[in-house]
């Protein structure tokens, strides 16, 4: 029986690196954002590659989560999941075949990241407030917390973050996790050409992030809205 696991985050919070280490583990299939384009076709928001994303997925949730229950022909199934994209009335009833995981960064840091990629997000787009509620979905149904990670301790300590995640998740810890291929890869969504950038540069977890960037008004307003949610989900951070 294939294992899957769910990692849940939000935009621009090294998700994509975090595919790419379970990937390279050798015993594991991925899948990035299945639900982008369902998220898509339900908001009507007009992303960059839009079109091509919408194309290259199912655009009902539905069929989304019944492709996520199936098997594959590896051990493991990593699946990398973006928290806005599970807007009200997404089905939810998958994710008791699923490990789960949550990646955190804090909302500075999100919020200027996203902003070179897009204009103006709202709160909603970034994910922060649908992560904790998926979290306590998670822990309610099974007793426990879910493990948490935060990306900047990650990149302050690849192998000690990723040895934990394995730990807590059940799963043997493989040190190829911490090395990948530059370049594209064939498992990535559509949207790579525009999103990925500079994780197609990386060969592995970049060094320890700085201080916190400095934002404008509008960005400093946003990232503060942001904060209680992150702060509650820090601190129950690996």
């Amino acid at each position: 029986m294939t294992i899957r696991i769910a990692m849940w985050s939000g935009p621009r919070n090294l998700s994509t690196a975090m595919m790419y280490a379970f990937a390279a583990r050798g015993d594991c299939t991925v899948s990035d954002e299945p639900f982008y384009a369902a998220y898509l076709a339900r908001t009507g928001l007009e992303h960059p590659m839009c079109a091509a994303v919408m194309a290259s997925q199912p655009q009902e949730a539905v069929q989304v989560s019944q492709d996520l229950q199936a098997d594959t022909d590896q051990p493991l199934w990593y699946q990398k999941h973006m928290t806005q994209h599970m807007l009200d009335g997404v089905p939810l009833d998958w994710m008791a075949t699923c490990r789960h995981a949550f990646l955190i960064r804090h909302p500075a840091r999100v919020v200027a990241s996203y902003l070179q990629k897009r204009e103006r997000p709202d709160l909603a787009e970034l994910g922060f407030q649908r992560q904790v509620e998926l979290f306590d979905r998670v822990a309610q149904q099974a007793g426990t917390a879910p493990p948490v990670l935060d990306s900047t301790a990650l990149r302050a300590d690849p192998e000690a973050k990723l040895r934990a995640l394995c730990t807590a998740l059940g799963i043997g810890w493989r040190a190829n996790m911490l090395h990948w291929p530059a370049g594209p890869k064939p498992y990535d969504g559509v949207w790579a050409a525009h999103w990925y950038n500079a994780v197609h540069r990386s060969t592995g977890f970049e060094v320890a992030e700085g201080p916190l960037p400095q934002l404008d008004d509008w960005g400093a307003r946003l990232a503060e809205a942001a904060l209680p949610a992150y702060r509650a989900m820090a601190a129950h951070a690996l």
